[in-house]
């Protein structure tokens, strides 16, 4: 089956999604342990969080790039995640969508999440031809995802290990077996372009 040109591909519950970020370990596993991001974490900074395990592989090289040695699956509230969705600006100018540039930079400005899309990889993370879903937070949008949203954190980090030594070693069948279970995501409310 042809896949669509954009579509979030998550691992979901009926009540969670699943995303994924890399910090240095200082942040990472103070939240993974805790289950909570620490007051570290600072709550008035635009975040990203990506539903691709694949895409935030390519971010963070596996969890080899310098402060981003840890890797974090978070499972935050859906509700939450399609608020934000619901309340995004795209973070790039699109004609087909906006009036002029005037008109995006006001709503981005006011918008407390940005929608953008990247190219989903494969195993050895090369771009592939469909994009996936990074989702910026900022303002209101990154205090609930630190303090509400969040249902618990997890430090993945020996799973994307594993997974790269799988795909080194040449084992793309067993790496793609230990990879997480995503499927396409259908937020409850509208999606903006």
């Amino acid at each position: 089956m042809q896949e669509p040109h954009r579509r979030i591909r998550a691992a979901y519950t009926g009540t969670t999604i699943t995303v994924y970020q890399a910090y240095a370990p200082r942040l990472g596993l103070p939240a993974a342990r805790d289950g909570r991001f620490p007051a570290a974490w600072k709550r008035d900074r635009m975040t990203w969080i990506k539903p691709s395990f694949l895409w935030m592989m390519y971010r963070c090289g596996w969890g080899t790039k310098a402060d981003q040695e840890c890797v974090l699956a978070i499972e935050i509230d859906r509700a939450g995640f399609d608020w934000a969705l619901a309340n995004a600006c795209l973070s790039h100018y699109d004609r087909d969508v906006h009036a002029d540039h005037a008109a995006w930079r006001s709503e981005l400005k006011a918008a407390p999440a940005r929608v953008q899309w990247d190219p989903e990889r494969d195993l050895h993370l090369k771009a592939l031809p469909h994009r996936s879903l990074q989702l910026g937070l900022a303002g209101e949008a990154a205090r609930r995802y630190a303090d509400e949203w969040t249902v618990s954190i997890t430090d993945v980090t020996p799973l994307a290990r594993e997974i790269h030594g799988l795909v080194t070693a040449g084992d793309l069948d067993e790496a793609r077996r230990r990879l997480p279970q995503e499927r396409p995501y259908e937020p409850a409310g509208s999606l903006r372009p």
